[in-house]
């Protein structure tokens, strides 16, 4: 049959892996998809740099807008990143009519509706399944496999640097900057971390994973987003002699009234005992609780050149068979139109330990302003004598409005040295 012929924008660490599989499975794609997929060419930024993998130089070329726009391409894979020019590229592609496959989280979270758009205008498919999570079957299951059921809640670990960074810190002791470190030296970490350690991965994520689960359309700036970087080896050390692990989770939650939904990537206590405490290293797991079908795990690998190029050539299969078929896939739902409530009327939990001076009453004073507050606390336990004398208490769910007036409250009690550390709660109710 006429081969299908495919434009790869990118070719670093992600793109030279698809060229590798395009190659070595080339046999079993055609097979697959019903034609032979050929590479018609690749846009990079500099012709004679060394790759991963052997291209053969006729197929490269500098000017990627060309190269989307041939007659002869049918399909455009774009791994470049970032919002320009990958975002002129693909909606160039899908307004001619071509069906793309991209793995650009960051550009899926904040314009995701102009590249939505081009495709309902052109007819071709958008397929983005390598955008979260990496080889991970996590976005087909819920914008398809679940299309019959109703999404309560997601929630996961989905960046594996900080889970890495998390993890030694947790297994070894170590502080951030020298699990940090470690990370960098294994090419966990960027040289510049700031994205993933900063939660600005995780929040592109996230948003991605609320707007199919919700069928709402959410961008990246109305998710709440907190980073690692304040986490101390003391505040890892006191989770686990309490039980607890700290992750970096991403929750999308739909309110009880169903009428909106949070967003939110913070760190947080889980339990040693759920599942997500033990997902080590670089590795990603996500919890889908559906009304019907109730808890689904999603675990793998979420990162990486094969892992994320695995979930790219996934989606070249499905898009390819549609071409072939004359149809299109899934479009983009966002019927629902659901509003992304603020994170003070998220009902959460909170571990606080306090330096307190040691003296009598002062239990009683703290624990008036938390009712003040109408935070319910649930544990609390007392710890230390002279200036080692704190006090630690884990709450009931409350608003995060309440708790956060209930921290500010407390910096200003003279029985208070310091708010030593506040750190949400999941997994345990």
């Amino acid at each position: 049959m006429k081969p299908l012929k495919v434009a790869l924008l990118g070719c670093g660490v992600v793109g030279s892996q698809v060229i590798r599989l395009m190659h070595e499975q080339a046999g079993d794609l055609a097979a697959r998809v019903g034609a032979p997929l050929e590479l018609a060419g690749v846009a990079v930024r500099r012709l004679g740099r060394k790759r991963d993998v052997e291209v053969d130089p006729a197929l490269l070329t500098t000017d990627a807008e060309s190269l989307v726009t041939r007659d002869d391409v049918d399909i455009v894979i774009e791994v470049i990143g970032g919002i320009e020019p990958a975002r002129s590229l693909i909606v160039s592609a899908l307004s001619r009519g071509k069906s793309v496959v991209t793995a650009n989280k960051a550009l899926l979270a904040a314009d995701g509706a102009t590249l939505h758009e081009a495709a309902r205008t052109g007819r071709g498919d958008l397929y983005f399944e390598a955008s979260v999570a990496g080889a991970i079957p996590l976005l087909r299951p819920l914008r398809e496999s679940l299309a019959g059921d109703h999404v309560k809640r997601v929630l996961g670990i989905v960046n594996g640097t900080t889970n890495y960074i998390l993890d030694k810190m947790d297994s070894t002791g170590a502080s951030f900057t020298d699990a940090l470190e470690e990370a960098q030296t294994l090419g966990y970490a960027e040289a510049d971390p700031t994205a993933d350690v900063e939660g600005f991965d995780a929040a592109a994520k996230a948003a991605i994973l609320a707007g199919l689960a919700f069928h709402s359309r959410v961008r990246a700036e109305e998710v709440h987003r907190e980073g690692i970087t304040d986490i101390t080896a003391t505040d890892v050390a006191s989770a686990k002699a309490m039980g607890y692990v700290i992750k970096l989770l991403a929750i999308c939650a739909r309110s009880d009234d169903g009428r909106s939904f949070g967003v939110r990537v913070h760190p947080a206590m889980i339990p040693r005992s759920h599942p997500l405490a033990g997902v080590r290293e670089a590795y990603n797991a996500v919890f889908v609780e559906a009304e019907s079908a109730g808890q689904l795990m999603f675990y793998g690998k979420g990162a990486g050149g094969a892992p994320t190029a695995s979930a790219v050539l996934g989606d070249l299969v499905a898009v390819g068979r549609n071409r072939l078929a004359g149809t299109r896939g899934p479009e983009e739902s966002t019927y629902a139109d659901l509003a992304v409530h603020p994170m003070g009327d998220t009902v959460t939990r909170c571990h606080v330990a306090l330096d307190v001076a040691d003296k009598p009453g002062v239990l009683a004073r703290v624990a008036e302003l938390f009712a003040k507050h109408d935070v319910s606390i649930q544990t609390v336990r007392q710890e230390g004598h002279g200036d080692d004398a704190q006090l630690v208490i884990v709450t009931h769910r409350a608003t995060d409005a309440a708790l956060t007036a209930t921290m500010e409250g407390l910096r200003e009690l003279d029985i208070v040295r310091a708010v030593a550390s506040v750190m949400r709660v999941e997994g345990d109710e």
